[in-house]
């Protein structure tokens, strides 16, 4: 038996007929609905928004974060379709409107987290997702711990903390969201990349921001 995105259809016939010549035997596919956002765009790979369930790609914070931000359109259709929560309950969430879909999405988020995670993880993801918007504890916030390496000559430049604290996947990366005035140090934009930050800086802590809602404490 096969399963796969009903996108895959035709692969999936391929799939049988090989098993059928290889082995002389039947097989069988079976397609699943997509998940795609309001606009039709698959959530995947391909899309260049996958989310993991291996910690070590993902981890429970920013798996948290990824249904945290599903846009107001999608977010009760992956309610639906992801999470075991009485039919009746979502039928009365759909009908929430204005502040109370951000409500529908932490429920979203916290299930899915829950299921895929562990409840532990589910309550300090939404703890620490809580904390970087000023609505919980600031020691719930994602802590990245740099080492000696991280630094050269005792200091590291803005663009390097970027990367480190994972908020980039380069250095040019972290260079451009920093040149593009998206990034923030303790709530304060940075906009020279050569700027310098000691160990004594960032054993005190530095709340990393890009954009909106992608948030990492590096220290030491």
């Amino acid at each position: 038996m096969e399963f796969g995105g009903d996108d895959q259809w035709s692969n999936m016939l391929g799939g049988t007929e090989l098993i059928r010549r290889k082995l002389g035997k039947d097989a069988f596919a079976m397609t699943i609905t997509l998940l795609t956002d309001s606009e039709g765009k698959k959530m995947g790979k391909t899309a260049g928004n996958a989310v993991w369930l291996d910690p070590n790609k993902t981890s429970p914070f920013d798996f948290y974060q990824y249904w945290r931000n599903v846009g107001d359109r999608d977010v009760m259709k992956c309610i639906r379709m992801l999470t075991f929560l009485p039919l009746e309950q979502i039928d009365e969430m759909d009908k929430w409107e204005g502040s109370d879909i951000n409500r529908a999405k932490e429920i979203l988020a916290y299930e899915l987290t829950k299921m895929v995670h562990g409840e532990e993880e589910a309550e300090k993801a939404q703890a620490s997702a809580r904390a970087l918007f000023g609505a919980g504890d600031a020691a719930e916030i994602p802590t990245v711990a740099l080492t000696d390496a991280d630094f050269r000559d005792g200091s590291i430049d803005a663009p390097g903390l970027v990367f480190a604290a994972g908020l980039a996947q380069t250095r040019s990366d972290a260079r451009r969201a920093i040149e593009q005035g998206g990034v923030t140090f303790d709530d304060e934009k940075v906009t020279d990349v050569r700027a310098l930050y000691t160990k004594e800086q960032v054993a005190a802590g530095i709340v990393i921001r890009r954009g909106k809602k992608n948030f990492k404490k590096v220290t030491l």
